[in-house]
């Protein structure tokens, strides 16, 4: 496996937790119970789980009439599209050793 595969295996992870956890936070505002609080929720979107944070939101329908969600997924989004991008233009070959 190459760095690219693990890059791809992480962002898979991280946007899956991103994804349930919208669900969760959701779940629990139906039933007025204890809030996962939207720092958290951000974090895990900064952290490469934007992609599965934003279908989660829109999946769930949750989050979508606060802006601070509407721009800032999509921002974040378009950040780590451009670090991705900017790793595979690099001309400095990453070795991982398996």
């Amino acid at each position: 496996m190459n760095v690219y595969h693990y890059i791809l295996i992480y962002l898979g992870v991280m946007s899956l937790l991103g994804f349930i956890m919208m669900g969760i936070d959701k779940a629990k505002a139906k039933r007025h119970s204890f809030r996962i609080p939207e720092a958290t929720l951000f974090l895990i979107a900064v952290f490469g789980g934007s992609i599965g944070s934003i279908l989660g939101m829109y999946t769930f329908r949750h989050k979508t009439k606060h802006k601070s969600f509407v721009i800032g997924m999509p921002a974040i989004l378009i950040v780590q599209i451009l670090i991705v991008v900017a790793i595979i233009l690099s001309p400095i070959e990453i070795v991982v050793f398996d």
